[in-house]
């Protein structure tokens, strides 16, 4: 079962319609019974960083999900801010977030504002570093995804970036690391490069113990 969380905050029918292409009924859930016994979590987000914490708490989530990845190593795709809460820190109301790596999320910076506009919106080139891949298997390098976001994820350790984007300055666009991963664009909105990307993270096994 692919349960896609339901926190109030994210693109949460878009992602359903996706993966209905794919031929899977993915479900919209905020139910604890169902997150715990999913085979595969998504974990969409859309709006403040601070905003997203206090849900996932009110939902009495917050718990439950770090034992689901830490603990029970089910596999989770975070979008977007999904992705951003998978960090430590966030600027962005200067709160913690899940601390799945060690990262810190910041707000972009530019030097020439006039060419690069923050939020980064649109369409965007991505360079593929993990060659060994999960989620981009038969996805080509230098393929374009769609953006939208203000803040960044930078991480501590580079080795778990699994691809880069060059809006001025070099920034994380996908995360790879165990059971976790993560992207900053939204693959709902990146055609069909988009749904295979979705389509890989589906065939992704969850390792035993």
């Amino acid at each position: 079962m692919l349960i896609i969380i339901d926190y109030g905050m994210g693109n949460l029918g878009s992602i359903k319609r996706k993966f209905s292409l794919l031929g899977v009924d993915a479900v919209i859930s905020s139910n604890q019974f169902e997150i715990i016994n999913a085979d595969k979590l998504i974990l969409p987000g859309v709006g403040h960083f601070q905003k997203a914490v206090e849900n996932l708490k009110q939902y009495q989530l917050w718990d439950l999900l770090n034992e689901i990845v830490l603990v029970k190593k089910t596999p989770i795709l975070g979008i977007c801010l999904g992705m951003q809460l998978m960090a430590k820190h966030s600027e962005e109301g200067d709160v913690e977030g899940f601390g799945w790596f060690e990262a810190e999320v910041v707000k972009i910076k530019v030097k020439d504002r006039l060419k690069y506009k923050v939020p980064h919106i649109g369409w965007n080139q991505i360079s593929i570093l993990k060659k060994d891949s999960k989620i981009f298997k038969d996805i080509q390098d230098k393929e374009n995804f769609y953006f939208v976001h203000s803040f960044s994820t930078i991480c501590e350790n580079p080795s778990i970036i699994s691809s880069i984007t060059d809006y001025g300055v070099e920034l994380t666009a996908s995360i790879e690391k165990d059971n976790i991963f993560a992207l900053q664009f939204h693959p709902e909105k990146s055609s069909l490069k988009g749904i295979k990307i979705l389509e890989n993270f589906l065939d992704i096994v969850q390792e035993e113990g």
